[in-house]
């Protein structure tokens, strides 16, 4: 071989050994494949796995409490159709059991609850406003006559119903206690306490606009000394005329014996301008006036509570 081929074969020789070296000393991986990749590029693949991977998981999750939160929510609309259906269907029963005047044991389980939670609610206290209200609003637009022939009927079983005797006093101090606080009643004691004060209110103000307050009971006329004296008790004095039950007269149905002293009154002159109670039994029939009021009256009869 000659010198130039020599020289031509070191230099080779040198170029070949010196690649090999800046090869094993560069920052570079060989894959199998002979697909080169420097450690920086490998650094960001793989965080770009790992992204991905978190990305799954969190949409995975994600997904996990949205199906949670859609069966949630239809359980809840189910909750919200029962109890809307429950309340319909006691409020329905409410007004078949006053025309049938259905005693507890007739109560069906399911309306008690809401029959308490309609008093403890404030919603009880709303209605007697509202309808407390109506009836002034209808006063305010008329006048009694001058031949004082005009009479208004109030039901005082719905005064004397509970089982307690409030003084004259106390109900001034319930007045106080109601709307001083400007609070709803809480309680079903404190509701009938309200009930009492608010016809006791309307009464006293009927009276001073000169109308005639006749005050039906279905107690017997034996009782009429006793009730006499609760009614004055609690604040009601002066009415015309206090009617109770005859002994000829318990036998009958409560409504035809209502409709009965109702047409005498009609029959001896008095000019009936309006009825208020808040049972349907005194409501029903002829010769009723010029306009009648109901009372409300919640679905809810306890011995060990009074009576609304």
């Amino acid at each position: 071989m000659s010198a130039y081929g020599h020289q031509m074969e070191r230099e080779f020789s040198s170029q070949s050994l010196l690649s090999r070296e800046e090869t094993a000393s560069g920052s570079q991986y060989v894959l199998e494949s002979g697909f080169y990749m420097k450690s920086f590029a490998a650094t960001i693949f793989i965080a770009g796995l790992l992204i991905v991977g978190v990305l799954l998981v969190t949409l995975i999750v994600t997904l996990a409490v949205m199906l949670q939160s859609c069966e949630s929510r239809s359980k809840g609309v189910v909750e919200i159709e029962k109890a809307s259906d429950s309340y319909h269907y006691c409020k329905a029963f409410a007004l078949h059991g006053e025309l049938n005047s259905l005693e507890e044991p007739e109560i069906p389980p399911v309306c008690w609850n809401l029959a308490i939670h309609y008093i403890e609610g404030g919603e009880y206290e709303r209605d007697l406003n509202f309808t407390i209200s109506m009836i002034e609003s209808f006063f305010d637009t008329i006048s009694p006559s001058d031949n004082h022939l005009d009479a208004v009927l109030m039901d005082i079983d719905d005064i004397l119903a509970s089982n307690h005797t409030y003084s004259h006093q106390s109900m001034h101090q319930q007045q106080f206690n109601q709307y001083g606080s400007n609070k709803p009643s809480g309680s079903i004691e404190n509701a009938a306490n309200l009930k009492h004060w608010r016809i006791l209110e309307l009464y006293v103000k009927l009276k001073s606009r000169g109308w005639s307050l006749i005050l039906l009971s279905r107690k017997p006329e034996r009782q009429r000394n006793v009730t006499a004296e609760q009614l004055k008790a609690v604040g009601f004095n002066g009415w015309s005329s206090l009617i109770m039950r005859a002994d000829s007269e318990m036998e009958m149905e409560t409504w035809e014996y209502f409709r009965t002293r109702r047409t005498a009154m009609k029959e001896e002159g008095t000019q009936i301008i309006s009825v208020i109670s808040s049972q349907l039994d005194a409501l029903t029939g002829s010769s009723l006036g010029k306009r009648v009021f109901k009372l409300p009256k919640p679905l809810h009869y306890n011995s060990q509570t009074p009576t609304l």
